[in-house]
């Protein structure tokens, strides 16, 4: 096994944290693993694309108010890789979060593709497509 692979498998126990955080609306543990150099795109569950490192950022920033301290969220990760400096992970992120505005929790559960690149000792999430799963 690569020392990225090793490196990348514990990074995403952690990464696993930072989607937690975020959906209980901390987007700071989210904003420290976002690379801050393009290229960057995030391709959000409602469609759309968002470009460039300081938008994409940006985006999750706001878009992490819109949840509560009291919701959930865990990664599946059905596979993933990493070798030379680039990283993957496949699968599905559930969570179950209040929502402001909402009398009652919103079940989430999509389908989750995001690639880290290598930066100094550090992943960096550089691109995030995210789509509802459909059962």
């Amino acid at each position: 096994m690569s020392g990225d692979q090793q490196h990348f498998e514990r990074f995403m126990q952690h990464r696993d944290s930072v989607a937690r955080a975020y959906a209980r609306g901390d987007a700071s543990l989210l904003r420290r693993i976002v690379t801050s150099a393009d290229p960057a795109t995030f391709f959000g569950p409602q469609g759309g694309v968002i470009e460039g490192a300081e938008a994409v950022a940006s985006r999750y920033s706001t878009d992490a108010k819109a949840f509560e301290a009291d919701s959930d969220s865990h990664l599946e990760v059905l596979h993933m890789s990493a070798s030379t400096g680039l990283a993957y992970w496949v699968g599905i992120q559930r969570a179950k979060v209040s929502m402001h505005g909402k009398p009652e929790p919103v079940q989430f559960d999509l389908r989750i593709t995001e690639l880290f690149r290598r930066e100094g000792d550090d992943w960096k999430l550089i691109h995030r497509h995210a789509d509802a799963l459909k059962t």
